[in-house]
């Protein structure tokens, strides 16, 4: 009993400490969980890492004790790469810096075997942190010429003059801009992120779970190519306002519910072709009277 106050005492001096040394870089992930839409879903994250790692109490409890010292070296490394950040002015590295400090401090109070058990709940925790900007840009610009492509094609397919000139297309009478906040990578993050969540709660088998995520990826993509087609096929019959505020917002969910579905059916797909093993519960013989 003893040891396990004063693990608890560690263990409570270090998050103390930890919100004192980070708590900027929580201020600043917050600020961006707020404004930016992208990261919205940043919120859930800590709550679901907790739960994840809730759920592994038994085995961490029937699992030794062995604290290794290297996770000073990983605590140190994650301190270096914290300043880094903070006198370069790059988020990214302070967030970051953040898991791999809470990924230190298990491995130096519980050692190796209790890293191994949160690995998932830990890496987690780096879906709430926003990719930096040259990371971003990179996946959205081309996302932004992909959408106006398939909205181009899917437009002339209904009969309608469109010209599109990059991520603009340009009808009769109106023109429509893919920007920045239409190429669909918030409905790819957000996705992938439900779809780890669901394939981890779905099913116990890995591959199945990596399945599951990878689909996210193009499902969301021609999901957002078909709401640029159907806003464009909206504002040629309807006029520029069904491009505009509630119609725009609202075909955004739409077509993220659709692509929820979407995922459920890949997952239904995979269970008709490929099972669960069900597991086998032997019979208790019955005493003799």
């Amino acid at each position: 009993m003893t040891l396990d106050v004063k693990k608890l005492s560690a263990v409570a001096l270090l998050l103390f400490g930890i919100a004192i040394v980070y708590w900027q870089v929580f201020q600043r992930l917050i600020e961006a969980w707020i404004v930016d839409g992208n990261y919205s879903h940043g919120w859930l994250i800590i709550p679901l890492a907790g739960y994840f790692a809730w759920e592994r109490r038994a085995r961490l409890a029937a699992t030794p004790v062995r604290s290794s010292w290297f996770g000073l070296v990983v605590l140190a490394g994650s301190i270096l790469v914290l300043l880094a950040g903070l006198y370069g002015s790059e988020l990214f590295l302070t967030r970051v810096a953040l898991v791999g400090t809470v990924a230190g401090i298990v491995l130096y109070l519980y050692g190796w075997a209790h890293l191994r058990i949160l690995a998932f709940p830990i890496a987690f925790l780096l879906l709430m942190i926003p990719l930096p900007a040259i990371v971003f840009n990179k996946i959205a610009f081309p996302l932004q010429l992909f959408a106006s492509r398939v909205g181009e094609s899917a437009i002339s397919a209904a009969n309608i003059p469109v010209l599109r000139e990059g991520n603009v297309l340009i009808l009769a009478n109106t023109q429509l801009e893919v920007a920045e906040a239409c190429s669909g990578i918030r409905s790819l993050v957000s996705l992938v992120t439900l779809g780890l969540v669901y394939g981890y709660f779905s099913d116990q088998r890995f591959w199945v779970r990596a399945v599951i995520v990878a689909s996210t990826v193009p499902i969301a993509i021609l999901a957002n190519g078909a709401r640029v087609a159907g806003t464009g096929i909206a504002a040629h019959y309807f006029g520029p306002k069904a491009a505009e505020g509630f119609f725009h917002e609202f075909s955004g969910w739409a077509l993220f519910v659709v692509a929820f579905v979407m995922m459920l059916v890949v997952q239904k797909l995979i269970l008709r072709i490929a099972p669960a093993p069900t597991q086998h519960v032997p019979v208790q013989p019955i005493a003799a009277v």
